[in-house]
């Protein structure tokens, strides 16, 4: 069975909107799109090397994957996996496209990753796709949170955890603190949660 790794850029404050560029999303009216960019060094450009070279799929949102599909076919040398991965790309409108091999899902996403996931082959990395993150954490499908956490609070945006978020106990597997106080961490399924007596 395959995993869903969820990976994301996060603020204290749970905002996952926009980190990479000032237009990425502006939706809301977010104004701080880029906002990861001024935290990067070489302990979190290690650490994200890491990840990009393990073997994946990817589980994308539509935004996410027209972003990504803008980008990384001219970019094949930074992150060759991006363009060899199977892409889920959930969407009700798109059907095809020429950056492959993609395989767009539509109708009920939930049920349709599900069966994805219970299938051979390398753990689904999703990135951004803030929309269909509310629906696999609302359906319980995320085991592995990747988070990479900056010392930034945002305000509003969008967020990693809204409304349907399940409760579920997690334990820390890894964490690293880079230079500029960014804090990876990666957080495993630990089944449920427990209370103190």
């Amino acid at each position: 069975m395959r995993k869903i790794i969820v990976l994301e850029h996060i603020s204290i404050d749970g905002v996952i909107q926009a980190p990479g560029g000032p237009d990425e999303d502006t939706s809301g009216g977010f104004a701080y799109g880029g906002w990861a960019g001024p935290y990067s060094d070489e302990i979190l450009g290690t650490a994200l090397q890491k990840q990009m070279n393990m073997p994946f799929d990817l589980l994308l949102g539509r935004k996410t994957f027209d972003i990504w599909a803008g980008y990384w076919p001219q970019h094949a040398d930074e992150w060759p996996g991006a363009n060899t991965a199977t892409k889920y790309v959930a969407s009700n409108t798109m059907t095809s496209h020429e950056w492959q091999p993609s395989v767009f899902l539509d109708g009920d996403i939930a049920e349709k990753v599900a069966k994805i996931k219970g299938q051979q082959g390398p753990d689904l990395h999703v990135w951004g796709s803030g929309n269909l993150l509310q629906t696999l954490i609302k359906h319980d499908l995320v085991d592995v949170f990747w988070l990479m956490v900056y010392p930034i609070t945002l305000g509003n945006g969008k967020r990693l955890f809204a409304d349907g978020t399940i409760p579920a106990a997690f334990k820390v597997t890894e964490s690293i603190v880079g230079s500029n106080g960014v804090i990876v961490v990666n957080y495993e399924r630990a089944g449920a949660i427990t209370t103190g007596s």
